[in-house]
């Protein structure tokens, strides 16, 4: 043999040898989350975009990215051979909703059928609701808190809200009080990370709801450094780049009524300790309050909506700790900015944009996107719940959600901050 034989096996043998490693490292940290090279799943392949979005580009990689990119892409097969599992057809729904909680119980469910004709054309309306994203991001004159730092600034905790599903490659972020639940229990039926029994769940709507909302049931961004290390961000950014990415949103001013309606006016023991008990020592004046949501409950005290707002606009509630989930901004949930969304959905629109999105996803043969509820928090409540508060107060909370406002494409609310 002779020396540069010898060097190209030695240099091969190198190769296979490095590559050995990347996989034990892969399999120590739990590989099979990322369903690279497991033969139980399908391997991912990326759904069809419509030719606008096939023709935007995508943000460059740097080399480690793109090693990885190539390591990502390569462990999808094995020996050579394409993993060929297909999924479960799709199954009958159930025909009534379980009884998950007092707040599902209450509110009920919409089993009538939609009428979707006459609507706009679903692609102009996705392309308009990313332009405006787009534009807005870009806009150097229109500021708001962290809009200019990089994906790679925001902090592991705030990349909770975004869930994965490896198996189809999707990523989707939630924002609570815009569907959230459902859609968290279409995404645990997608990645068959949740089963009764052993058997994964096939209907959406037979999730309990505790389940649905326990956060080791869903793989988040922010659980990646503990999983993958050093290579987290990297892992993301290829994610990022590979995977549909969604998010649905709601009118602010609305979305805000109705985490004061399920937070505040039925008996919840966490909120009621965490932000009911304080709201009412410091804008209601109250010296004597119950111990226990059940007690006050019993005796007429809650907070006000006005006590809520006042909260929200109370400097001090964010020295002490971030705005709950329920009523933080959106864009902070989701990083609009540094995160370029496939598809961007609104409540206002649920039934027509959950049809379009699991096509787009490739999914609508597979699951279906639950009712929506039957008494939802109506835009045309809005004078109805401000009427009382203050037009000062009103005007600086339409600062502290103007951000959302405008990316979202949502009016500014006129008749609500003027005399």
């Amino acid at each position: 043999m002779t020396k540069s034989q010898l060097f190209r096996l030695s240099v091969a043998l190198g190769s296979v040898f490095m590559i050995l490693l990347i996989i034990v490292y892969w399999d120590s940290v739990g590989t099979a989350h990322l369903y690279l090279h497991t033969s139980l799943t399908k391997p991912f392949s990326p759904p069809v975009l419509p030719i606008s979005a096939q023709n935007e580009e995508k943000p460059a990689l740097s080399d480690i990215d793109e090693f990885l990119d190539m390591f990502f892409n390569l462990t999808l097969t094995q020996n050579g051979q394409v993993n060929t599992k297909t999924d479960q057809p799709l199954l009958q729904t159930s025909s009534k909703p379980i009884s998950g909680s007092l707040e599902e119980s209450m509110r009920g469910y919409d089993w009538s059928s939609r009428d979707t004709k006459g609507k706009p054309d679903q692609e102009k309306v996705q392309a308009e609701r990313k332009r405006t994203l787009r534009q807005f991001c870009a806009n150097s004159s229109f500021t708001f808190p962290w809009k200019e730092r990089s994906f790679d600034d925001i902090p592991n905790r705030e990349l909770d809200h975004l869930i994965v599903d490896d198996r189809h490659g999707i990523i989707y972020c939630y924002v609570p009080k815009v569907a959230c639940t459902n859609w968290k229990r279409v995404m645990i039926v997608l990645s068959e990370s949740l089963s009764d029994q052993g058997i994964p769940y096939h209907d959406p709507l037979n999730i309990p709801r505790k389940q649905v909302h326990n956060k080791s049931t869903h793989l988040t961004f922010n659980k990646f450094w503990q999983r993958y290390g050093k290579f987290s961000r990297h892992l993301m950014k290829i994610k990022l780049k590979k995977y549909t990415k969604f998010l649905f949103v709601r009118d602010p001013f609305v979305r805000l009524i109705s985490a004061f309606r399920s937070k505040f006016e039925l008996e919840n023991e966490e909120f009621y300790r965490s932000f009911a008990v304080p709201m009412l020592k410091l804008y209601s004046n109250h010296t004597n309050v119950p111990s226990s949501v059940g007690e006050a409950f019993s005796v007429g005290m809650k907070p006000s909506f006005g006590d809520f707002i006042q909260y929200l606009l109370d400097p001090l509630t964010e020295k002490e700790r971030p705005f709950n989930e329920h009523w933080r901004q959106a864009y902070r949930l989701c990083h609009p900015c540094q995160i370029e969304y496939d598809f961007v959905g609104k409540l206002e629109t649920l039934d027509e944009d959950a049809v379009q999105l699991l096509t787009l996803l490739g999914v609508d043969t597979l699951v279906r996107f639950p009712p929506s509820y039957r008494n939802k928090t109506a835009s045309s409540w809005e004078e109805d719940w401000f009427a009382r508060i203050p037009l000062y107060w009103r005007q600086q909370l339409y600062k502290l959600y103007e951000a959302d406002f405008v990316l979202f494409g949502y009016p500014k609310p006129e008749n609500l901050l003027q005399d």
